[in-house]
C-alpha cells in the first residue's frame, strides 16, 4: 500500500524534461489503469446502458400491457359464466327435486375451470415478465463490454502514434532480451 500511495505522489515530482519510461511496480500502476479502465466504460456505456433499458422497459410494459387485456378477456369470460351460472341458479329452482346435485357439480367444475384459467394466465404473466428481465439483462451486459472493449480499444489506437509505438516495441525487446540472458 505503501508503493501506491509514493507513486501517487511522485507523479506530482516528475520534471517534464524527463523522457518516457515504463513503471515496471504492478501495485502502483494497477489503480491507474483500472480507473481508466472504468471512466470509459462509464463514459461510454452510459448513455447505450440507459438507451438499451428504455427499449426493454418499453417492451416489458407492452408484454405487461398484452398480458393485462388477456387477464381483461378471462375476467370477461368469468363474467359471462357467472351469468351463466345465475341462470342455472334460476334453472336449478325449478328443477331442483330432479337434478340439485347434477347442477351444482357443473356450477363448482365452471368456476374451477374459471379459476384455473385465470391462475395459468397470471402464470404465465410472471414467466414472461421474468424471461424478459433475464433477457434484457443478458444483452445489456453483452452490448457494454462489447462497447467498453472497442472504447478502450479506440482510446489506446488513438493515443499511440509511430514514435511511441517504436519505443514500446524497442523496450519490449530489450526486456525479452535481458530475461532471455537471465533464464540462459
Amino acid at each position: 500500500m505503501k508503493n501506491v500511495t509514493d507513486s501517487f505522489i511522485s507523479l506530482g515530482y516528475w520534471p517534464s524534461a524527463e523522457s518516457f519510461g515504463f513503471n515496471t511496480d504492478i501495485l502502483a500502476t494497477n489503480p491507474i489503469n483500472l480507473s481508466v479502465v472504468l471512466g470509459v466504460l462509464i463514459f461510454f456505456g452510459k448513455g447505450v446502458c440507459s438507451d438499451l433499458l428504455d427499449n426493454r422497459k418499453q417492451r416489458i410494459l407492452k408484454t405487461i400491457q398484452n398480458s393485462e387485456e388477456l387477464r381483461g378477456g378471462a375476467i370477461e369470460q368469468l363474467e359471462k359464466a357467472r351469468s351463466r351460472l345465475r341462470k342455472v341458479e334460476m334453472e336449478a329452482d325449478q328443477f331442483r327435486v330432479n337434478g340439485y346435485s347434477e347442477i351444482e357439480r357443473e356450477k363448482l367444475n365452471l368456476i374451477n375451470s374459471t379459476s384455473k384459467s385465470l391462475e395459468q394466465l397470471e402464470n404465465y404473466k410472471n414467466e414472461t415478465i421474468r424471461f424478459e428481465q433475464e433477457r434484457a439483462i443478458n444483452q445489456v451486459r453483452q452490448q457494454v463490454f462489447q462497447q467498453a472493449l472497442q472504447g478502450a480499444l479506440g482510446t489506446l489506437n488513438s493515443c499511440l502514434d509511430n514514435e511511441l509505438h517504436l519505443r514500446t516495441i524497442s523496450a519490449n525487446i530489450g526486456m525479452f532480451g535481458t530475461m532471455k540472458e537471465i533464464t540462459n
